[in-house]
């Protein structure tokens, strides 16, 4: 697990250890010595711990004046044994809403494994984006298969066109500008 990295080509016009208004505003990652782990393996050094057991991200952009972020997913999502859902809203997107991001893209294709428990914090989390929304991109299906169980479909979107989504091929903006008019479109159907 260790050799699977968060995606570096849009470091170099982003990084929320410099951004002062991200969760990880000062922080920084030795890239060379792996000190996380989900359960017994190590992951790669830069992704970045939200104080989970079992799910680390990296926050790949954000940009307050479109009001959007871009976040990718590593390790298991389990919100049955280590509520990783609260650690993601309390540490990451409570920030990130506060300083005004009210659209976010998930990217899950690193994420292995999702254990359910209830919808409260992604109700809440949909509440807290007033006119915005949260896509999910490229999650595996027996994730999605999980996440339907929860019918989490009434706070993210996901599956479908977004489960193909060449993102690595598009800037931030470009992948934001797609993203909203899939939004725009599905959300008025």
């Amino acid at each position: 697990m260790q050799t699977i990295e968060p995606y570096l080509r849009w470091s170099a016009i982003y990084s929320g250890y410099a951004d002062s208004l991200s969760p990880f505003y000062g922080h920084s990652n030795d890239g060379f010595t792996c000190t996380h782990t989900i359960y017994d393996h190590y992951i790669h050094p830069l992704w970045d711990s939200i104080g989970s057991k079992t799910l680390y991200l990296k926050l790949q952009y954000v940009d307050y004046q479109q009001h959007y972020a871009i976040i990718e997913l590593m390790g298991e999502w389990n919100d049955c044994l280590y509520n990783d859902i609260m650690y993601l809203k309390r540490e990451v997107i409570d920030v990130l809403v506060q300083a005004g991001v009210s659209k976010f893209i998930l990217i899950g294709e690193n994420v292995l494994n999702f254990h359910y428990s209830d919808d409260l914090y992604y109700e809440e989390w949909l509440d807290d984006c007033e006119d915005g929304w949260i896509v999910a991109l490229n999650f595996r299906d027996h994730v999605l298969a999980e996440m339907d169980k929860l019918n989490l479909h009434n706070y993210l979107l996901y599956g479908g066109a977004l489960n193909t989504v060449k993102w690595r091929t598009l800037t931030p903006q470009k992948l934001f500008e797609a993203m909203d008019s899939y939004s725009s479109l599905t959300l008025k159907a």
